[in-house]
């Protein structure tokens, strides 16, 4: 590919400059409309999320804090100042020396507070630095006299809705995880574990991913980095257990499988799930998987611009009562999704928030059925003005879901 070919399509497989200038705006316009002169920001996805800047969140401090008139800081550990300035995407970066050290980070920060113009009038998302891997520090109430008002559901709402350019990186996300699930499934057989099949299938997915796009290819994401599936531990009567851990189970005849794959890129998340079945699939078997499969065509059918998340997931609780097997629910019809694999707001009756075009869901009814298994398949779903786009396209019936045995 010509260098200037290459530079076009990095470009296109990530967040621009201007995108990230105009999520800092559409920030501050809300900060003014509040009231509030500035905030800061600890958590990891929202300092990724307004500034482009990926790091491992440890004991050390790292906050981004921007005020109303348009200026951005980030505070970062001296080990760290070289990543930022490389990275982030702000007016400046401050490094203090090391955590706790003779000068505690926080006093740094309380400097940039107070520099930007934002004491007695500000927002954060903590009231000081989160309590990770032992840290321990005065909060913000404490040094500034002055308890921050609450940012997150500003920066939640504002998170909901995709731009083209995630809703183009979540898509990406998509292939790459339907190549990891279709080796995933190739490569099941009787009498393999669970971790050989899921750590082959995720290595070849991720080579050829790092074939086709490697250039121009960034994970920035703690989730992972590079395309993967496994099982994590839902086989057999296991997969009865919505969120179970990886055992190194083997495959055996009859098993039922709840798969899961991903592929983060520049930060963003597909989801895509299955269930497979080893062997000639039981009547019991066959019965439960097309009625998790009608329970998400049902969540499907009711998702559209204007319908509340409480309402997609009443209809389908309601079919599971309908259906004689409440005793098979364990979890809400799906949650939101981007650089986060969960992300609000949530297919919830507990969660009145109004569908709108950019927002992503996984949809994921599942039912669960102790002693047998568990059957769910997920799919990642974007609204529209239309209605709904279905991103994931694995298959989903139980022909080409099943293993031989």
């Amino acid at each position: 590919m010509p260098p200037q070919a290459t530079e076009k399509v990095r470009l296109l497989m990530r967040i621009s400059s201007q995108e990230y200038d105009l999520r800092c705006e559409t920030l501050t316009a809300a900060l003014r409309a509040e009231g509030w002169r500035g905030a800061v920001l600890f958590d990891r996805d929202y300092i990724l999320y307004y500034t482009g800047f990926a790091f491992i969140p440890t004991e050390r401090p790292i906050a981004l804090v921007l005020n109303t008139a348009g200026e951005r800081v980030l505070l970062v550990p001296r080990l760290e100042r070289e990543h930022a300035e490389a990275y982030a995407h702000v007016h400046n970066v401050e490094a203090y020396t090391e955590y706790p050290d003779t000068t505690h980070p926080m006093v740094y920060l309380v400097n940039i507070i107070d520099a930007l113009g934002i004491a007695g009038a500000l927002a954060a998302d903590h009231d000081g630095y989160p309590w990770i891997l032992g840290y321990r520090g005065p909060s913000l109430s404490e040094l500034t006299g002055v308890a921050p008002a609450n940012v997150r559901p500003l920066v939640e709402a504002q998170m909901m809705i995709k731009s083209p350019a995630e809703i183009a990186l979540i898509r990406e996300s998509v292939k790459w995880a339907n190549l990891a699930h279709t080796l995933l499934q190739r490569y099941t057989r009787v009498g393999a574990t669970e971790t050989e099949v899921s750590q082959r299938a995720s290595d070849e997915a991720t080579r050829a991913m790092l074939d086709a796009i490697g250039p121009i290819y960034r994970a920035q994401s703690a989730f992972g980095h590079g395309a993967h599936a496994g099982y994590r531990g839902q086989i057999g009567r296991q997969s009865a257990i919505p969120h179970a851990l990886a055992n190194n189970l083997t495959f055996q005849p009859g098993d039922v499988l709840v798969t899961g794959a991903s592929a983060p890129v520049w930060g963003y998340l597909s989801e895509l799930e299955r269930t497979m079945i080893v062997g000639t699939p039981s009547d019991e078997q066959k019965r439960f998987f097309d009625t998790m499969c009608a329970l998400q065509e049902m969540a499907l059918h009711a998702m559209r611009p204007g319908v509340t998340c409480a309402e997609v997931d009443r209809t389908v609780r309601a079919a599971y009562e309908q259906l004689g097997i409440a005793d098979t629910w364990r979890h809400h019809t799906g949650h939101a999704i981007g650089l986060r694999y969960h992300e609000g707001p949530f297919l919830d009756v507990g969660d009145n928030t109004v569908l709108q075009p950019g927002m992503v869901f996984t949809v994921e009814p599942g039912v669960y059925v102790p002693g047998l298994g568990g059957f769910r398949h997920s799919d990642t779903v974007l609204i529209t003005e239309e209605g709904i786009e279905v991103l994931t396209y694995y298959p989903r019936d139980l022909d080409a879901l099943t293993i031989p045995a």
